[in-house]
């Protein structure tokens, strides 16, 4: 599997690049996961793609050394890096990103949006502010609490489990916190990644004006069994962007980067 590693201030990136074709996708991958996910989507000799993508900080093999800030600046500069390294100086792009990289994707959108030829969001985050990822991620002591629940997280054990069991908290929820915060190390890296990356939080009112400006295209990637990122936030986003957002459902639950699923995401981008 071919990998490369881009030197970053104190940093070592590391991505991935599937497919040799002309045009480049930019890929974002999902929380706790790495740009290995993209594999399935790698064409023969001579097809139409190349799809290059980051392992984020603090996951896969990305030694990140900024400390616990990662900004749109850090993305689009690691952008622009990746894509010169693979011989894309100033081609126009596309860019993909499976949840937690939908966010991404979309702060690189809002950087950059007249250099996005298409925009591909697979169970999107990002356009919808969670509350509880705002109090953890963008308060002071939103922050500390979060900090001191990761280290001591015995009532926050029980409190999910409340919730649970007076269904406020649906079962694909309550299980996908409980896998993410199962151990002590799980804990540390949830505290971790979610504190990096919280300064990449993307302006939806402006992004969709973006989007209208430069006639930008818009293609959202649901599962129909998806309880964790429901389709509705996507139909809520596409409102006053019809002309430009197409959205689509799959029969799948939230995990999209799958190879059953490469035909969907292939008519997604052009293919």
């Amino acid at each position: 599997m071919p990998s490369f590693n881009i030197l970053y201030k104190q940093s070592t990136i590391v991505y991935y690049r599937f497919g040799s074709g002309p045009q480049p996708v930019v890929c974002f991958h999902g929380y706790g996961e790495d740009a290995s996910t993209f594999k399935f989507l790698d064409e023969p000799p001579h097809g139409r793609y190349s799809f290059l993508c980051l392992d984020l900080p603090f996951h896969g093999g990305t030694r990140w050394s900024g400390g616990l800030m990662f900004t749109s600046d850090d993305l689009l500069e690691l952008t622009n890096l990746m894509l010169a390294t693979s011989g894309f100086h100033v081609v126009p792009f596309h860019v993909m990103g499976f949840s937690l990289g939908g966010r991404m994707a979309l702060g690189l959108y809002e950087c950059v949006p007249a250099r996005v030829k298409k925009m591909i969001l697979l169970a999107p985050d990002g356009l919808k502010v969670n509350f509880w990822y705002w109090l953890s991620t963008q308060t002071f002591l939103g922050n500390r609490f979060f900090a001191f629940t990761m280290k001591h997280p015995r009532w926050f054990f029980g409190f999910v489990k409340l919730l649970h069991k007076a269904k406020l908290l649906n079962t694909s929820i309550f299980k996908f916190v409980n896998f993410y915060v199962h151990d002590a190390e799980a804990r540390h890296l949830l505290y971790t990644r979610w504190t990096t990356l919280r300064k990449i939080r993307p302006h939806l009112k402006k992004i969709k004006q973006l989007i209208r400006e430069h006639n930008s295209q818009v293609d959202i990637e649901y599962g129909i069994y998806d309880r964790i990122i429901l389709s509705s936030v996507g139909e809520k986003f596409r409102k006053g962007i019809e002309p430009h957002c197409r959205i689509s459902l799959i029969e799948a639950g939230h995990h999209l980067l799958r190879e059953k699923h490469k035909a969907e995401i292939m008519e997604a981008l052009g293919a």
